[in-house]
């Protein structure tokens, strides 16, 4: 008799490649991994109506979704549209509880609109012109891991990621978490998987426990 294969649907973060989860591997006799990519939006596009759009690259019913970050905002906007079997975000927020206190102020005073998104477009000149190795190591790993530089894109998905106002939890989410992010502190998240010297971008350098527990995880009640 065959396994049934589980389909899991993985979202990158905020202006992020699929690339990011290079190193995430599941076991093939039980798991089928999907990308899903960021999608430049409309103009003056809701969340929820761009999370739809989306869904419409989400080919299995009641698969598994699992997003880092913004994406792990995006999954769970998804998840109001699709029938899922489970909700995974990691490095991310479940309500606007969580959010970091400067992201709140962001929000009341529309700071982020003054954010020079249009850099982004530039990150070639920025690596060129990076000053001491540390700007330069983070610059690359941007140039590496970024798909979307338009800055529309990241116009909206920074006031999306600000003013997103969910305020419960939703109902099964499985939350991991490092106690080392510095986007979103961990003195403000509950209710997590925490990770031990975990940082943003865990995702990436955590690799192994991902690897290790993502199974256990997903085959849990």
């Amino acid at each position: 008799m065959n396994q049934e294969i589980i389909h899991v649907y993985l979202m990158p973060g905020m202006a992020a490649s699929p690339r990011i989860f290079e190193h995430i591997k599941l076991p093939t006799n039980q798991f089928e991994i999907h990308y899903l990519e960021w999608l430049l939006p409309f103009d003056n596009e809701l969340l929820s109506d761009y999370a739809l759009r989306v869904s419409h690259n989400i080919k299995h019913p009641n698969c598994v979704l699992l997003g880092v970050s913004f994406g792990g905002v995006l999954v769970q906007e998804i998840s109001k549209h699709i029938k899922i079997r489970k909700l995974i975000i990691v490095s991310s927020v479940k309500t606007n509880q969580e959010l970091p206190q400067h992201m709140v102020l962001a929000k009341t005073t529309k700071a982020y609109k003054l954010i020079p998104t249009q850099l982004v477009s530039k990150i070639d000149v920025l690596t060129k012109y990076a000053i001491g190795n540390n700007i330069r190591k983070r610059l690359e790993l941007y140039k590496k891991y970024l798909s979307v530089n338009d800055s529309k894109y990241l116009s909206w998905a920074i006031e999306q990621m600000v003013c997103w106002d969910q305020e419960e939890s939703m109902e099964g989410i499985i939350h991991i978490h490092g106690d080392s992010d510095s986007v979103f502190p961990i003195k403000k998240i509950k209710n997590c998987i925490i990770i031990k010297g975990g940082t943003h971008i865990m995702i990436l350098n955590k690799n192994k426990w991902f690897n290790e527990h993502l199974p256990k995880i997903i085959l849990s009640d």
